[in-house]
């Protein structure tokens, strides 16, 4: 089947726009290449070239680039074809083992062994292969992501290996030019290698354009103008204030710091600092003006190309608090924006906008966010170790912002709060200073009361047909709905609600996110319907399973075979796969993030999905956790804007939507259905929160799904304080919520916390328990008889679902 158009148009916008999410972390003048030629190439990403993470961030597209194809592709000449062979064995060598390992595992947790193995990382082997010499050579080190499973700080995981260790100094040492490339989803411990090589090119994973991205900057085609949106430090320096994996509960004992937050509070001194990067050329930035206007802040500054080439800068800005009364970090994230291409030697003045609402600090003893009364000293830089003040905001007394309610529970332990204060910088004595006072702006006094109307067609429903449509259509089960592979009007796809034609309410097709469409690749269809090949996820972890079960597979395509050789047809559909959520973040471009969610959303009407569960948009509170390449950052001001962006791509296609997930605390894998993240009230509303709260206000996304974990001793999906007084009544939320993909087998033996109960879920506000079960039905029937539940908001749940249904 030939490429189609939408295919190659899709690509060719990715290709144009990709190389902005990637940055040189070091680089010298070798690159760019004056063209292509023989070159040497090496590592693990070579030739098996990362396009993305696994798991439901998987997207089976027709196909994409690896380095190696990108290259030759160029035209370059790959020299060291014999070294990238013995590698493939000797990694094919270790694998055995390594299946064999997670098969043990997962007997001992008393999980499925296919449930269990979802994310497992694979480390990188060790081997003995000898590197060569020459002109030109670049080693493309990877490392896989996924959901299910967190990272490790191991060798071939978040460490390199001594092999890997060797050879990239090896390499440097023999060949006149040498880059090392990373096709990683985080950061990796570069700490034995980075005061050797001068050259670092932080590639990310690009998805189905990742190797001829690869190829375009190393000849200079494209400039790699991102920037880091996480902090880079080595292993030994990662914090370790707070709990991370525990089974049961995790005591996120570091607060609000969380990031650079915590280095710059515990003096560490990274790698790589959050916001830094940089690309051919380079930018001298200067702050310029500032001036407020409700509640807005605009900051100018001036950004010279002082340079060698073209390229793109993002001028940074940051707020740093008055921490008399309460303990502020040293400085936090207020706005950005990313410059059009400037000219060497050319000299441009940008804007970036500072709404103060997303600057506040919570007082947990008022219940009220606010701007602290003092000087908050604004500044201005590329990166969040080097900036420069812009101006002071003075306020003679706290200006509150918005006054809410104390909801989220306590914790058994005071967050850490570090020793020093802040220093005022030395550039902030002749600062301009602007009044702040109350009337600057408007303080938002939050009603709680809940004011959505029933439809008439929903009150006219029976208790059977309101229960149906307050869970997912199950028609599927087993393994298949557990794993996001609950659909059958479109294959592959997650899940679906259930429809009800004698009423005019049509059944919403859900499909994965966040990297592309997560749908099969081949299908069949004849007069009983749509029919599955497989999925490629499905299949690769049949692997992981006892043998009878492997055969499952291979049955199922004969099947389908059979069903076609009978009058069936065999049908394709290629999703396009994006950058993932951490590559997209680091691009600081709100214009290519909505340039993504556009693609999206145009596949998305091609192939019939009415729902894309994502962007998914969890805080990268630790590099450990195993689903960070599908979320933005570290920071919940990019990680707001940035899936607000991609929401306003998708969104503008009728008929499509988007879902934020996953509300909220989501930060770890290990036993994600029943574990309890523990988090205080101040940390939840400042850096868990804040993120989906800027993207419902930027983006009205349609859905929202609630995360597996619990906060606090109650799982998020029951907390009706966060699904509805939060979300809806503070957040100003008007679309449908539904849950994560809720299925048995997937705790830990042991585990202290029980799954959320669809009653309970229902009571908080949730729309749909998904993906669904007629056991789930049952307890919603059972919870109405009880009076556990109203009929009045099972209303109101199903009204705020079927209005996406006309």
């Amino acid at each position: 089947m030939k490429i189609t158009e939408y295919e190659k148009r899709h690509l060719r916008e990715l290709r144009s726009g990709a190389a902005g999410c990637a940055l040189f972390l070091k680089r010298n003048s070798d690159f760019p290449l004056d063209g292509p030629c023989e070159i040497g190439l090496y590592g693990s990403g070579a030739r098996q070239t990362l396009k993305g993470g696994t798991g439901s961030g998987e997207v089976n597209s027709r196909f994409y680039y690896t380095a190696e194809r990108g290259l030759e592709r160029a035209g370059f000449t790959i020299a060291t074809k014999d070294w990238l062979d013995k590698y493939d064995a000797a990694k094919k060598e270790k694998h055995a083992s390594f299946v064999k390992s997670v098969k043990t595992e997962a007997a001992k947790s008393g999980m499925n062994p296919i449930q269990y193995s979802m994310g497992k990382i694979e480390p990188e082997p060790e081997y003995d292969i000898l590197t060569e010499s020459g002109e030109v050579a670049v080693y493309v080190l990877s490392r896989v992501c996924g959901e299910g499973s967190d990272r490790k700080g191991i060798r071939g995981d978040i460490l390199l290996t001594k092999t890997e260790i060797s050879d990239i100094l090896q390499l440097k040492a023999d060949y006149r030019r040498f880059i090392l490339v990373l096709n990683v989803g985080g950061p990796v411990d570069l700490s034995p290698v980075v005061n050797v090589v001068d050259n670092i090119l932080l590639l990310s994973q690009l998805g189905a354009v990742t190797g001829v991205v690869l190829a375009d900057i190393l000849l200079g085609k494209a400039d790699p103008s991102g920037k880091l949106s996480t902090t880079w430090v080595s292993w030994n320096d990662h914090e370790i204030v707070g709990d991370f994996e525990e089974k049961n509960d995790t005591r996120y004992r570091e607060g609000i710091y969380v990031g650079y937050r915590y280095y710059d509070a515990a003096g560490v001194k990274p790698l790589f600092p959050f916001g830094f990067g940089k690309s051919y050329t380079d930018f001298e930035v200067t702050p310029q003006d500032a001036s407020l206007l409700d509640g807005i802040l605009t900051v100018s500054a001036k950004v010279k190309n002082t340079g060698s080439f073209a390229g793109r800068e993002v001028v940074e800005v940051y707020a740093s608090l008055p921490d008399d009364r309460i303990d502020t970090p040293r400085k936090v994230l207020a706005g950005f924006v990313k410059s059009k291409t400037i000219e060497p030697g050319e000299e441009v003045t940008v804007s970036a906008d500072v709404d103060l609402r997303d600057i506040t600090v919570y007082d947990e003893a008022g219940a009220a966010y606010i701007i602290p009364a003092g000087d908050t000293v604004i500044s201005v830089g590329d990166s969040s170790k080097d900036t420069r003040t812009a101006c002071i905001l003075r306020a003679s007394e706290d200006v509150k912002v918005k006054q809410v309610r104390n909801s989220l529970g306590e914790t058994d332990f005071k967050d850490y709060t570090p020793d020093d204060r802040r220093v005022i910088p030395q550039d902030a004595v002749n600062a301009k200073v602007i009044g702040l006072s109350q009337t600057d702006i408007d303080c938002l006094d939050v009603n709680y009361d809940e004011t959505d109307r029933v439809d008439p067609v929903v009150s006219e429903m029976s208790d059977e047909e309101l229960a149906m449509l307050s869970v997912g259509a199950f028609q599927n089960g087993g393994i298949a709905s557990t794993i996001g592979l609950a659909g059958t009007r479109v294959p592959g796809s997650a899940g679906e609600s259930y429809e009800d034609r004698k009423k005019g309410i049509r059944a919403l097709v859900m499909a994965d996110g966040p990297a592309g469409l997560r749908l099969d690749r081949e299908y069949g269809e004849d007069k009983k319907g749509r029919y599955s090949y497989g999925n490629p996820m499905l299949n690769s972890l049949f692997e992981y399973s006892p043998k009878l079960v492997k055969l499952w597979p291979t049955i199922q395509r004969k099947l389908a075979e059979r069903r076609t050789a009978k009058g069936g047809r065999k049908k394709y559909q290629f999703a396009t796969a994006i950058p993932i959520g951490t590559a997209l973040a680091q691009s600081w471009d709100r214009d290519f993030a909505e340039q993504c969610g556009d693609i999206v959303g145009e596949e998305m009407e091609i192939f019939g999905v009415d729902i894309w569960l994502a962007p998914a948009m969890n805080i990268h509170r630790s590099i450990r956790c195993g689903r960070n390449f599908e979320y933005y950052s570290e920071d919940p001001l990019i990680s707001g804007h940035m899936a607000a962006s991609i929401t306003k791509g998708v969104q503008k296609h009728p008929g499509r939507y988007t879902t934020i997930k996953h509300f909220a605390a989501n930060n770890q894998e290990r036993n994600r259905m029943v574990s309890n993240s523990c988090v205080s009230e101040r940390a939840l509303r400042e850096i868990y929160l804040r993120g989906f709260e800027i993207a419902v206000r930027e983006s009205h996304p349609g859905f929202v799904m609630s995360s597996y974990n619990l906060i606090n001793g109650v799982h998020s999906s029951e907390r009706r304080d966060l699904m509805t007084d939060i979300l809806r009544s503070e957040f100003g939320f008007d679309g449908a919520l539904m849950t994560d993909w809720i299925a048995p087998m997937m705790a830990e033996k042991g585990s202290k916390w029980a799954y959320p109960s669809p009653v309970k879920v229902a009571a908080s506000g949730t729309s749909l328990f998904m993906p669904g079960s007629l056991h789930d039905y049952q307890e919603i029937l059972k919870g109405l008889e009880q009076k556990n539940i109203t009929r009045h908001q099972l209303e109101i749940n199903v009204s705020r679902l079927i209005k996406f249904t006309k």
